[in-house]
């Protein structure tokens, strides 16, 4: 090897040292290597002769990151053994000349081999887990794939649990989660594009949907949208999809977030565009309408007639999550005389001795439980739960014991609480959760016309938003009747034939 690098060393061409190209000298090369990543403690160089031949060659991987038996089975032993027992006569060889195509082609026994001429582009597969070949003549770098990432197996989604329905979630590697797509059903029409986001840290990230169903101008738009990402890095998919969105001042999302495979293979049949990021098991669904926030993929796996009652339950749940504090200020502080004497009364009753206003009545208990709640998700899982149920009982009767608010406030505030639980879509609900204290102020200062107040500014704002150019509010807005088959109900599947008209497609039928 020493005799090879002082032969090469003779010929070494200052002005390819300033360039990051690989100039075909194995000791300028690999030191061009070495000056980019060398510094790096978990960066490993193995410099070893092509069996027989006298070539030189280098290996470069990152330890922990590449798969070590890959690289000793398929790599190594390849050039170092086997290649000396089947290519010892091959006169070429003899003189020291050796070409990447009979590497690539009938040496290395590994399924993913690219090459490049950039010392960057090399650097960042090494930097991921890929593994690099420098071969003594060859102006060509060889990139295998060895890449061993580190994942979790697979389990049911936390975010998203269901009676009925399959147990699997996404992961953080992208690699099984496509792989989950396609083994959720045989379609040769799933199209899955990567692209590469982040400028410092670069990621992989894909865009799914089916060639078929998908309108061919809300694909190029979702790839235009991921194009213009200019940010350093992209830690989780919560950044395309703010980076993405429509209007990012509404306080609705306008991108919908899952760990469901079966959800998202869903929205692909139905024309939708899916988009994952390496690293995180959330991925993107676009575009999306309203009615989605309030639906589960549970809904589909039932006999219909439980999931039309199910799903006006939810609707009137978000109703009262929405409305339930600002409906008993306005009728307490403003329209005693809409309740009934009785119930009056006893309201009246309740509220003796409390020192403070409907409102303020209703902000100490908001407060406290939304307080209450965000503990209860930072503490461990076995505590949680139960310190959220304790301290809620503790703090309401509390509360009530000393006089600061009333009971039926505390159960006015449950009830809130709990129905906004009933939310399919963790991120719904907190949207429910910051309106209800506008609609709170509202209902205080005006009274019932303050809370119908609210309630057209709220219409007004969804008839106005849009996700990629489909209204949120549709079927409503535009009135699409063939679509309220399934928005509020859901009926039966055999009248279910056609698909949403809200979304362009090609084929608007369903089969079978």
């Amino acid at each position: 090897m020493k005799q090879h690098d002082h032969e090469n060393k003779k010929t070494l061409d200052p002005a390819e040292t300033s360039t990051n190209r690989f100039s075909g000298n194995f000791a300028l090369d690999l030191e061009l290597v070495r000056t980019k990543i060398g510094h790096n403690s978990d960066v490993q160089f193995r410099e070893f002769y092509i069996g027989g031949t006298g070539i030189g060659a280098a290996i470069i991987y990152v330890d922990g990151l590449s798969d070590k038996e890959l690289i000793d089975q398929h790599i190594m032993k390849s050039l170092m053994v086997s290649f000396s027992e089947k290519n010892n006569q091959d006169p070429s060889l003899v003189q020291g000349v050796l070409s990447k195509e009979l590497i690539k082609n009938q040496v290395l026994t590994i399924s993913e081999v690219t090459e490049t001429q950039h010392v960057n582009d090399l650097t960042s597969k090494i930097l991921t887990g890929s593994t690099a070949l420098l071969v003594d003549g060859l102006q060509h770098v060889l990139i295998l794939g060895t890449t061993k990432g580190k994942s979790r197996s697979i389990e049911e989604p936390s975010s998203e649990p269901l009676v009925r329905g399959p147990r699997v979630g996404f992961t953080e590697s992208l690699r099984d989660n496509t792989a989950l797509l396609r083994q959720h059903g045989d379609n040769n029409n799933l199209s899955i594009i990567k692209f590469q986001v982040g400028q410092s840290s670069k990621k992989e990230l894909v865009i799914a949907y089916i060639t078929d169903m998908a309108d061919p101008a809300l694909v190029e738009e979702v790839q235009k949208r991921i194009q213009k990402i200019n940010i350093d890095d992209v830690p989780e998919s919560g950044y395309v999809e703010q980076l993405i969105e429509d209007n990012y001042l509404s306080p609705f999302t306008q991108v919908q977030n899952t760990e469901r495979p079966d959800r998202v293979y869903s929205a692909l049949m139905e024309g939708r565009v899916a988009i994952l990021l390496d690293g995180t098991p959330f991925a993107l669904i676009v575009p999306i309408s309203f009615s989605m926030m309030l639906h589960s993929p549970e809904d589909y796996y039932d006999r219909w007639l439980p999931t039309f009652l199910i799903r006006l339950l939810r609707y009137f749940a978000a109703f009262i999550s929405l409305f339930g504090p600002s409906l008993y200020i306005s009728f307490v502080s403003f329209h005693q005389g809409l309740i009934p004497t009785k119930l009056a009364l006893s309201i009246m009753g309740t509220r003796e001795g409390v020192p403070f206003p409907a409102l303020i009545e209703a902000l100490i208990m908001e407060v406290a439980i939304e307080i209450l709640r965000e503990g209860g998700l930072r503490l461990p899982k076995p505590i949680g739960p139960a310190m959220g149920i304790v301290g809620g009982l503790v703090i309401g009767e509390a509360a009530v014991q000393a006089g600061i608010v009333s009971p039926i406030m505390v159960i006015v505030v449950a009830l809130t609480a709990i129905s906004s639980f009933a939310i399919p879509q963790y991120s719904a609900g907190i949207t429910f959760r910051m309106l209800r204290f506008i609609a709170m102020f509202f209902a205080a200062v005006f009274g019932l016309y303050g809370v119908v107040l609210f309630f057209l500014f709220f219409c007004s704002h969804l008839v106005r938003l849009e996700s990629f150019g489909v209204p949120f509010v549709t079927p409503i807005v535009p009135y699409r009747v063939s679509d309220w088959k399934d928005f509020m109900i859901r009926m039966p599947l055999v009248k279910m034939k056609r698909r949403r008209e809200a979304i362009h497609r090609k084929d608007s039928i369903r089969k079978g």
